[in-house]
């Protein structure tokens, strides 16, 4: 059971929550090198008895001066949240990135935030984190400020898997590459995307495959093609095997791109619900076809595989 945790959206946190060990950063996907930062921190609470406190922002800062990058997470806010607190957190702040904020010199930043604000005691962040004005500030010039403002910086070194180092960056290039059998590995879980299910053209139940659809958001797209997939469905603990198109069906001439999914042995009304679906495996790369018919063909040669697919463990 995921343990209750304070969830702030300012810098005002509690007395309790002063002098903790604070994590900084967007932590998209919280990936496994996000986990071993955590395990680390987890290592300093044990041994000084402190609280851990993550402070992310929202929009990811990359997103708010990019508006142009509409499809950049791997995990939306609520994932991002409920990974957090599976790795044993005691309060995390989601401050929002505005035009005000982002004025904020890196002085400041260190003086009124870290310091004055928060009071931290030990500061985790990445070797190549920037923050302030224009990103004027590093690591170097928090590490310059330690002792002045009573904190000290711990910047763990990044996690190596066949020497390449394991970030949100390498993951969403994974993805689109159709590579997602590694995403998977370096997330150590299953690449999810979660929405509501809208109303669609109903293309698929017209040709006798009835589908689902789900609006993709802001999540990085992955390669457009077929996956086998799981799904939850509100939440619920019970998954379903199903099978899902990412794309932009060039056979039906779809310009916006959409996730649609297919549920085996599920009968119900789905529009409305909130949908949790897994990619498990890469099946194959959209393609456009002659004509239904060979659509429909194509159809039952994936619906063959998706089936056969093993739910892998990633631990």
């Amino acid at each position: 059971m995921v343990k209750k945790i304070k969830l702030y959206k300012n810098f005002n946190i509690e007395k309790k929550h002063k002098r903790s060990i604070l994590l900084i950063g967007n932590f998209d996907g919280v990936h496994l090198g996000h986990q071993k930062l955590f395990k680390l921190a987890k290592n300093y609470k044990k041994k000084f008895d402190l609280n851990i406190g993550v402070v992310t922002f929202e929009p990811m800062p990359k997103m708010f001066f990019n508006p142009s990058l509409k499809n950049f997470r791997i995990s939306n806010l609520k994932q991002k949240i409920n990974l957090l607190k599976a790795l044993d957190v005691n309060f995390i702040i989601t401050k929002k990135f505005d035009r005000d904020f982002s004025k904020t010199n890196s002085l400041d930043f260190i003086k009124q935030i870290l310091f004055k604000k928060l009071n931290a005691k030990y500061i985790f962040v990445s070797n190549n984190f920037r923050f302030g004005k224009n990103r004027e500030g590093d690591v170097n010039q928090l590490i310059a400020n330690e002792k002045i403002y009573n904190y000290k910086i711990v910047k763990p070194k990044p996690l190596l898997i066949q020497n390449k180092i394991v970030s949100s960056s390498s993951i969403r290039k994974q993805l689109e590459n159709g590579n997602l059998d590694k995403a998977n590995k370096y997330l150590k879980r299953n690449w999810t995307i979660e929405g509501y299910v809208q109303k669609g053209r109903q293309l698929g139940k017209k040709i006798g495959f009835p589908t689902c659809n789900i609006d993709l958001g802001d999540y990085v797209i992955a390669k457009p093609g077929v996956y086998a997939v799981k799904v939850l469905v509100n939440n619920k603990l019970n998954y379903i095997k199903g099978i899902a198109n990412l794309g932009y069906r060039p056979t039906f001439n779809q310009k916006k791109i959409l996730l649609e999914v297919h549920l085996f042995n599920f009968s119900g009304n789905l529009y409305n619900k909130y949908l949790s679906v897994e990619f498990l495996k890469f099946i194959r790369k959209e393609k456009k076809f002659k004509n239904i018919e060979h659509l429909k063909k194509q159809i039952k040669i994936d619906l063959t595989i998706a089936r056969k697919v093993k739910w892998v463990s990633h631990k």
